[in-house]
């Protein structure tokens, strides 16, 4: 502080040698701040890929760990089986169990189930576990619709209140007959699974997290989120992907609203998900010490750099006083014109330029006052509305007719014309604006803008610099500002009408082939899947036929109601025409969207109309495909929809048909029953059979 103080006394920056000085400071703080920007983007660059890299490594290291962990328990399990057996005797069972106690090493308890559901062997035994029926348990169905191994959903044990999971393999015979099930109690607190994860260090504030498909947190530093379900709000982008089975890394906003950087990896034997966290700030920290430290260092050396340099301008620049003083005299109306007696040839240049540009600038006023009043009786009488703007960005001038246009009176400043303009409008336009008065360009424009009774306006403006005939001189922008407001409208309207219905206000067949292709083309770009649901309404004939067209519109219009409001907002739902409709599915599988069309299938069939004390329902038959890299066009896709619409039909309607553009294989019918059980309850509790509750399907996690 000192020597900037004793620099502020000796160095005067109202001078021309300071602002010179100024502006070599400057000059060389804006390519230190250059360097120091390229630096810091690219030690960001290297920081990213070096940190990303490094989560990536561990998220996969640690997802084959704990996978590795759960086959071994699935392996062990199946061992077991080999051991006991498939005979459902109890008392033999209970002592096979005994006798391979050490598996509590590796879970809590194992528990027998026979091929209808019921417990028939535990241990260690639980009074009243033995005999309770699991029938209609997720873990059950699912084992026995599968036959192969399955972790169950999450749940909190009612005797130790810890978070606990079903390892379970299914029991099948030698005829491969479904004879029950194995499994075993996984606590996921001390069943050894997650020790990894703890040891895990991403500096201070990265950590790892286990979550599961249907999006309940497996493993999290903070112990009060584990077992709760992942808050809709902080789902990032990132998380859903790798939620419906996607690997890999990125940055994006953390459960802590931070950005940070995340990377995931699969564990498939379980259907979980690994995720590692570090937050930016913490991933950057040495960057931007270092940064820091350099900028200071820079900072002194441009301070003791700053004598040196004024001196240096004192010796250079003497005769610039002479030329300063002589400016400020002509400035003020002292004298006519610079006379520098200096024999530097730069300087003699200056004063002449100077000189010239004096005379042109006072004949240019003379001109100027006569155009203007040219100018201001022709704009008061222009019927049009018409402004007109100074080059710094000022509207000086805006006629009668423009004022009555605006509903705006003279005094009306820029800020608040500018605040009248539609906000989505707004920052474009003052952009174009700056550029046309920066390039002397043509402002061509519409925009919308509020009226001060509230109506939104549309206005057509055109600005365009005016230019003297002698000498070329700007003198500003002159515009013409027309309302086309109802055009604008019109076109508004018949754009809509191209592409809807105007009984349901869904889309109409040209809308809807549109944004096939639109979808069928991003599904060949990026192979990001699309569904696609055809159906048309069984029974509809009847209601026409006895009720009237008016009644059969009125259907219409209650299930177009309907299905809109069980899809997405990015789904596109159409009436093909009578009462055909159709629904494009986009980012969706074919399971999801057989999960879909059931829904809708239940929602249509719940529809009713009364007519003369009647009352009529309609059932749909509705054909589920998905686009398919083999498809040579939409048609193709369209056809498999339809094929499927009429096999329904053919089924005795109000049912679903899929059809495929392929047959799937095991595996791919493994994956789409393992993603289905989102749809399903998560696990109850061995220790709590009696008192289990199931919650809703989750329908829009299904979607």
């Amino acid at each position: 502080m000192p020597l900037f103080r004793l620099l502020r006394k000796t160095i005067s920056f109202g001078t021309l040698k300071g602002r010179l000085l100024l502006g070599l400071l400057a000059t060389l703080l804006l390519l230190v701040t250059l360097l120091l920007g390229l630096a810091w983007q690219v030690g960001k660059t290297m920081v990213l890929e070096t940190n990303m890299a490094h989560l990536r490594y561990e998220a996969r290291l640690l997802a084959d760990e704990i996978t590795q962990q759960v086959e071994l328990r699935f392996d062990a399990l199946q061992r077991l089986n080999n051991i006991i057996g498939y005979a459902d005797d109890p008392s033999g069972l209970s002592y096979e169990l005994r006798n391979n106690d050490t598996l509590l090493s590796w879970f809590e308890g194992i528990v027998v189930t026979n091929r209808d559901g019921d417990i028939i062997a535990d241990w260690p035994a639980v009074i009243g576990r033995v005999g309770l029926d699991n029938r209609n348990t997720e873990f059950f169905k699912m084992l026995r619709g599968t036959r192969q191994p399955y972790v169950s959903e999450p749940f909190i044990g009612r005797a130790s209140q810890a978070p606990l999971v079903l390892v379970s393999v299914p029991r099948i015979d030698e005829r491969g007959e479904f004879m029950g099930v194995t499994s075993g109690v996984l606590s996921l607190d001390a069943g050894g699974l997650f020790n990894r994860l703890a040891k895990v260090r991403l500096g201070e504030q990265g950590y790892a997290a286990v979550v599961t498909a249907s999006e309940m947190i497996l493993y999290h530093p903070d112990s009060q989120l584990v077992n709760t379900s992942i808050d809709r709000k902080y789902l990032n982008p990132l998380l859903d992907l790798a939620l419906d089975g996607w690997q890999g890394d990125g940055v994006g906003t953390l459960l802590s609203e931070r950005v940070g950087l995340q990377a995931y990896a699969q564990v498939w034997p379980a259907n979980w998900v690994i995720g590692l966290y570090l937050p930016n700030e913490q991933a950057q920290l040495p960057l931007s010490g270092f940064i820091r430290k350099l900028g200071w260092m820079w900072l002194l050396l441009a301070v003791l750099i700053m004598p040196l340099l004024w001196w240096i301008l004192a010796r250079i620049l003497t005769p610039l006083n002479h030329l300063e003083a002589q400016i400020g005299e002509v400035g003020s109306g002292l004298r006519k014109n610079v006379s520098l007696a200096t024999t530097m040839q730069e300087l003699q240049q200056v004063a002449t330029t100077f000189n010239r540009v004096e005379e042109e600038r006072q004949t240019l006023v003379d001109h100027l006052q006569e155009r203007q009043a040219f100018l201001d009786s022709v704009l008061n009488a222009a019927p049009q509305g018409m402004f007109v703007a100074s080059f710094d960005g000022t509207i000086t001038y805006i006629n009668p007719a423009l004022l009555e246009m605006l509903g705006v009176t003279p005094d009306w400043t820029m800020e608040a014309l500018l605040h009248q303009i539609h906000p989505y409008d707004r920052e474009s336009v003052r952009n174009m604006w700056i550029n046309s008065l920066k390039n002397g360009n043509d402002f061509i424009r519409q925009m919308r803008f509020t009226h001060v009774e509230g109506e939104m306006l549309w206005l057509d403006i055109h600005a365009r610099v005016v230019v003297l005939a002698q000498g070329g001189h700007s003198l500003g922008l002159v515009g013409v500002v027309k309302d086309v407001t109802e055009r604008r409208q019109q076109e508004a309207l018949q754009r809509w009408e191209a592409e809807h219905d105007s009984l349901t206000g869904l889309l109409n067949r040209r809308g809807f082939e549109r944004r096939l292709e639109e979808a069928f083309a991003d599904f060949l770009k990026t192979s990001k899947p699309a569904a696609l649901l055809m159906f048309d309404l069984d029974r509809f004939k009847p209601i026409n036929d006895e009720g009237g067209h008016a009644l059969g519109d009125e259907m219409l219009r209650r299930i177009a109601q309907i299905v809109a409001w069980k899809v997405r907002r990015s789904d596109h739902v159409a009436r093909q025409g009578g009462d055909e409709f159709g629904v494009l599915l986009p980012s969706c599988t074919l399971g999801q969207a057989q999960t879909i069309a059931e829904a809708l299938r239940q929602a249509i069939s719940e529809v009713t109309v009364v007519h003369s004390g009647k009352e009529y329902r309609v059932t749909p038959s509705v054909g589920v495909t998905s686009f398919d890299e083999r498809d040579a066009s939409v048609d193709d896709a369209l056809s498999r929809a339809d094929a499927a619409s009429y096999e329904a039909k053919g089924k005795g309607r109000n049912s679903v048909v899929v059809n495929a553009a392929t047959d799937q294989t095991l595996q791919e019918l493994f994956d789409y029953v393992i993603r289905s059980r989102q749809l399903c309850c998560p696990a109850s509790a061995f220790l709590d059979m009696h008192s289990i509750n199931y919650p809703p399907p989750q329908t829009e996690r299904a979607r």
